[in-house]
């Protein structure tokens, strides 16, 4: 079988392909023999409830420098695409919310990994509050007053923005930290009106966040991300180091509890992060970490991810 996927990711040129996994996707598609087409989001039109992007060609090699190769760009309805990959990048706003809506036109017809309606309905740090138990204590308000009663009560707290990403906005305050009030200021009284996130810290951090990957809601492995001394948050672009590991019966049990809601929903691939035993994140826009996974003797879950595309175009 023979698929024609496009991909509509950020511009190729800028990315790091020792780490990403929009490119690890695309070369695990070619070598099956897929067609390859690429756009970036800004590409994307709809003229009369036709869904179309400029793709261009796409040949991709693991060679630094030298990773990618585009044909000219040509105007496409994306229904004559087997598979569309939605793998840009959040911050998750109403550009990406419009993307989904777009995309939804085509799907299932086109398959949309993953699912448009679903990425849009399961914001990442949201959408985990619908399974009991998971979550450490979490309060998401834009009320001043009971965030200083969640302070109170928790002491040692994490603040972070509900839609932001790669760890942007992400801050611990310890219990005689001075700066509560002038962060909440930072926070609250910007453009965005968003509501944000208090959440008890985890001590647990200090040893890592593991970020598990699920495929058709099945967890297929795992990487651990250890933050840089003096730094609360894991993500590796910011300083987190990776490092190989297991998944644990914990890891298994909560992977139990979410995946057949994440298959149901037709989220094919997601990655959640667990710390210390607590989920704190399901992400399903453009989960990352497959190469890394990889490289560390794990499992090549580029091509767990292809055979589940191949079965649902089967």
């Amino acid at each position: 079988m023979s698929l024609k996927i496009a991909i509509q990711m950020d511009p190729i040129a800028d990315i790091d392909i020792s780490g990403d996994t929009t490119f690890a996707l695309a070369l695990e598609a070619q070598a099956r023999g897929h067609a390859l087409y690429y756009y970036t989001p800004g590409a994307l039109s709809m003229l009369d409830g036709v869904v179309s992007a400029r793709l261009q060609s796409l040949k991709v090699a693991d060679k630094l420098g030298a990773h990618f190769e585009l044909g000219a760009a040509q105007l496409t309805d994306l229904r004559q695409m087997d598979v569309v990959l939605m793998r840009q990048d959040p911050p998750f706003d109403m550009n990406y919310i419009s993307a989904t809506h777009f995309l939804e036109r085509i799907h299932p017809e086109t398959l949309v990994v993953n699912d448009p309606a679903a990425v849009r309905n399961a914001p990442e740090k949201i959408f985990p509050v619908q399974f009991e138990g998971l979550l450490p204590p979490t309060l998401m308000t834009r009320d001043r007053a009971a965030l200083a009663d969640f302070r109170r009560d928790h002491g040692d707290i994490i603040l972070k923005p509900v839609f932001g990403n790669g760890g942007a906005g992400v801050f611990r305050l310890r219990h005689d930290d001075e700066n509560f009030g002038a962060l909440l200021d930072t926070l609250l009284d910007g453009a965005v009106r968003e509501p944000i996130i208090a959440q008890a810290y985890l001590p647990a951090i200090r040893a890592g966040d593991k970020r598990v990957i699920l495929v058709e809601g099945e967890a297929v492995g795992a990487l651990n991300r250890v933050p840089a001394e003096g730094d609360a948050r894991a993500n590796v672009h910011v300083g987190g180091v990776p490092e190989a590991i297991e998944m644990d019966e914990r890891d298994l049990e909560i992977a139990a509890q979410i995946g057949p809601t994440l298959k149901k929903m037709g989220i094919i691939f997601a990655g959640i992060d667990v710390i210390g035993g607590h989920l704190t994140e399901i992400n399903v826009t453009s989960p990352t970490c497959i190469r890394e996974i990889k490289a560390f003797g794990g499992p090549d879950i580029a091509a767990i991810i292809l055979d589940a595309i191949e079965a649902r175009r089967g």
